[in-house]
């Protein structure tokens, strides 16, 4: 097997990120700046290609490298991701062990505040856990999702009209699709801590958007789903906003979503 790197990138120097990343496979990188443009060259005797674009949004981003892609692995990532040495070996080695895997995603080192899942032994990803794990996490098999007709929302993600969730619905339209999605507990990188791109606090548009998502996520069980969120959540996300507000902010983002759907 062989792989690639599918590298998110906004405003970077596309000449040095792959050495700043320590990437050792090919990899395609798409940097949405201000100007258009390609440009390739070689990394550690790997071929680096490069598509710069003016088009914001992280789901169009990973859809243009995809689109790109030629590779029987696929490894997403984000510009701030540095690997370990062999990182692709242990990947590679993952999906040798999992014939039937067609998505697994690995452990990366990052800030307390962003942690949001550890794999602590090898496990199947379920409808009742897909929604812990960010894509830069996960690596595919590129005939799995070219056969699924899988790609990944431009409503939802930084730089998108609604500010996360593009990483859910992805991993929940591969498992409706009949996907088989893994965790496995190998640490493959490490993330440099940055500022968010769209986290501006838990205020009305951060609720609402949750509440998009959550339908397309949930369906009618969307506000079941939105009150457990909450109730989970209430000693962070709720110190100086009222339950019952933040509540209605999540049931006018279900209704906003049902309008769209």
């Amino acid at each position: 097997m062989d792989m690639q790197v599918l590298v998110a990138a906004v405003d970077k120097d596309v000449d040095a990120l792959a050495g700043q990343m320590n990437l050792e496979t090919e990899a395609v990188i798409v940097n949405q700046c201000d100007s258009f443009g390609y440009r390739e060259y070689l990394h550690k005797g790997k071929k680096i290609r490069c598509f710069s674009m003016k088009e914001r949004g992280v789901g169009l981003n990973r859809n243009t490298a995809l689109m790109h892609a030629g590779r029987e692995i696929l490894l997403f990532s984000d510009e701030d991701i540095v690997f370990y040495p062999g990182y692709h070996r242990t990947v590679l080695k993952a999906f040798e062990e999992n014939p039937d895997a067609d998505i697994i995603t690995f452990n990366f080192k990052v800030d307390p505040t962003r942690a949001t899942y550890y794999n602590k032994e090898k496990r199947r990803i379920r409808w009742y856990n897909y929604g812990r794990y960010p894509t830069y996490a996960a690596a595919a098999r590129r005939e799995s999702l070219l056969k699924a007709n899988v790609s990944f929302s431009l409503l939802f993600g930084g730089g998108a009209r609604y500010s996360n969730g593009e990483d859910s619905l992805f991993f929940h339209d591969c498992l409706k699709k009949g996907l088989h999605l893994y965790a496995r507990p190998e640490e493959i990188g490490q993330e440099v801590y940055r500022e968010s791109t769209w986290f501006k606090g838990y205020n009305q548009k951060f609720f609402v958007d949750r509440g998009v998502l959550y339908h397309y996520l949930y369906g009618f069980m969307a506000g079941l789903f939105s009150l457990r969120f909450l109730y989970a959540h209430r000693g962070e996300m709720l110190k100086e906003i009222p339950f019952g507000r933040a509540y209605g902010w999540m049931k006018q983002g279900i209704r906003e979503g049902k309008r769209r759907s």
